[in-house]
């Protein structure tokens, strides 16, 4: 898979909705970024699709009369590299988290942004071409250089912790992705006794102080209430 920030045109979309006009909004919002949207009204029609074209990215609605979103999203994560984005009438907290654990990219609301979601595709169709990030990463003035262990912000070395470094790095490995907190804390402190948020709470603070200009307004590490946190690229 190949593509600019832009467009992203050897992909193939597929939105799993069972309302029509769901379904055509997404593939006008599309349109220009992919290079084809098929489309499915069941969880069961979807995951034929979905087997059969296999696509780079796949819209899904939790909504669907035969079987529940998350289903499909679990079915999906076993055989599909796609990237997930679930569209739902429900938000709360722990069900946002629940789809990010099963195995979503990211999780919109209806009724939903047009520009918001154009973005969010885009954010996650960058972030499959990038799965193996390099060496260097570079944030805006932040350049992060994994093999060195080394951190600069506008050419300044900032020092981190061995703690610091495990969580940086697996936020840089999954840019762009809403990480869950019970994500965050396997892959930093693996199976150890302790409160995820209260744990990452603190590191995250820490990380804020060291990376972002402002951190009461974080550009880089942004929170998801509830849920987990996100690292971005600066919006275009």
């Amino acid at each position: 898979m190949s593509g600019d920030a832009a467009s992203f045109t050897d992909v193939t979309a597929l939105v799993i909705d069972d309302e029509p006009q769901i379904r055509r909004a997404v593939r006008n919002a599309l349109a220009g970024i992919v290079g084809r949207t098929a489309e499915a009204e069941t969880g069961s029609q979807g995951l034929d699709i979905a087997a059969a074209e296999q696509p780079g990215l796949v819209i899904l609605d939790l909504g669907l009369p035969d079987v529940s979103g998350i289903s499909v999203c679990t079915e999906l994560r076993r055989w599909s590299r796609a990237a997930v984005i679930v569209l739902s009438a429900r938000h709360t907290p722990d069900e946002k988290a629940l789809l990010l654990d099963a195995g979503a990219d990211d999780y919109m609301t209806k009724p939903f942004s047009t520009v918001e979601l154009q973005a969010r595709v885009r954010a996650q169709l960058r972030r499959s071409v990038t799965l193996h990030p390099a060496a260097v990463v570079a944030i805006g003035d932040v350049v992060i250089d994994s093999a060195a262990r080394t951190l600069t912000r506008g050419g300044e070395i900032i020092h981190l912790t061995p703690t610091e470094w495990d969580l940086l790095r697996t936020f840089v490995a999954n840019i762009d992705k809403t990480l869950t907190h019970r994500q965050l804390f396997g892959a930093v402190w693996g199976r150890s006794p302790g409160d995820p948020q209260q744990y990452l709470r603190v590191y995250v603070a820490n990380l804020r102080r060291k990376l972002e200009r402002d951190p009461v307004r974080p550009q880089f590490i942004v929170t998801e209430p509830g849920v987990g946190y996100r690292m971005q690229r600066p919006r275009e």
